[in-house]
């Protein structure tokens, strides 16, 4: 019987990469198992024959040059890799294909870890919220911030083991950091590298844990961080301080998130750089014109009101704003002016404006 072309039986080009051989076969194993429902038990053992030769370099270049012959005419070796009819022949496959493979697939279904992963490497993020004044967000400031969390261990200081001793070579994975398990699965018996479950992937344990975290390498109490707040600062900002959050034995710490809250001002709101306000005038000092003060967050300042002033008029003072986050420059301050007009006159003020409307009808103002 006429032997088909390994390229063909996986539907793949002769110029195919190493990449594209795992993927094709992947999908040709999946499709084509004889223990699965619509599986087709030949094609599933030509499909394990042309990966044997063409994931080998050798294999794949004898049998570009000279066909089946150059590899035995049946795969070079046992033709189904899995051997025996019906599956595997009770011995045991490893499966290497790298990233996306089906060692991938397998670990998913099966609860496997993937060789590369040693455990955790890294504590975990913490949060916490600071509130601010009005002031102390444009100016910045100073705080302290106190959170409980897991932190280093003050007696092994996070390594985990008695001071006094070291670390040795694991003795369950003898210092290599993964464990060879089999796991029986539909596709017959299964090797996989996992994380040593005793090292956690590090092939060493302490000679004699400490006695104060046990070996976790951390103590849970509370922490005291300094905070330079930056002034110009707004409501809803984030401050991240890189490994000030959770430690880890014999890792990385995590990082600490402050989240901004500013709190309202009686006077004063914020637009980016700019402080807003209103300042209440009398009508004849609108008219007349005046010299007032006026409250900014650098305290009172004098502005002077020209005459015919009109409700609504802003007048800007410049740098008396909020600063810029990256620079000192700063905001101007933004005052509304509105005109009051009195509601309860007495006698005398309202002979004076009704003489005054007399005399606008006659042209004299």
């Amino acid at each position: 019987m006429t032997k088909r072309d390994y390229y063909e039986i996986l539907g793949i080009s002769k110029n195919a990469s190493d990449d594209e051989i795992k993927k094709a076969y992947r999908k040709a194993a999946v499709k084509f198992h004889p223990d699965k429902e619509g599986g087709d038990e030949t094609k599933f053992k030509e499909a394990s024959e042309a990966y044997e030769v063409l994931k080998d370099g050798a294999k794949r270049q004898r049998y570009d040059q000279f066909g089946h012959a150059g590899v035995g005419g049946n795969g070079g070796a046992s033709g189904n890799p899995f051997g025996g009819a019906g599956g595997f022949g009770g011995q045991n496959v490893h499966f290497d294909f790298g990233d996306g493979g089906l060692g991938d697939i397998f670990g998913q279904f099966f609860g496997g870890q993937s060789g590369g992963n040693r455990g955790p490497k890294r504590g975990r993020d913490v949060e916490a919220t600071l509130q601010l004044t009005f002031e102390e967000a444009v100016f910045g400031v100073e705080e302290k911030i106190e959170i409980e969390m897991n932190d280093e261990c003050s007696h092994c200081h996070g390594t985990t083991v008695e001071p006094g001793h070291e670390m040795k070579t694991c003795p369950t994975c003898k210092g290599a950091g993964q464990v060879n398990r089999v796991m029986n699965t539909i596709f017959g018996p299964i090797q996989q590298n996992t994380t040593c479950e005793t090292c956690e992937g590090r092939g060493k344990v302490p000679e004699k844990v400490c006695t104060v975290c046990r070996g976790s390498g951390v103590e849970r109490r509370k922490k005291t961080i300094n905070l330079k707040v930056p002034a110009g600062i707004d409501d809803g900002a984030t401050i991240r301080l890189r490994e000030h959050g959770e430690a880890i034995g014999n890792g990385q710490k995590g990082d600490l998130y402050v989240h901004i809250r500013v709190k309202a001002h009686k006077k004063f709101t914020r637009e980016g750089d700019i402080i807003l306000s209103e300042q209440h005038i009398s009508m004849v000092e609108a008219a007349l014109g005046t010299e007032i003060d006026v409250e900014t967050v650098d305290g009172s300042v004098r502005m002077k009101i020209p005459a015919g002033t009109q409700s609504g008029t802003d007048f800007k003072l410049s740098g008396h704003g909020v600063a810029h986050v990256r620079s000192d420059k700063r905001g101007p301050h933004i005052i509304s002016i509105i005109v009051d007009t009195p509601v309860k006159l007495s006698k005398k003020q309202k002979e004076l404006l009704e003489q005054f409307q007399g005399a606008k009808k006659h042209g004299i103002f």
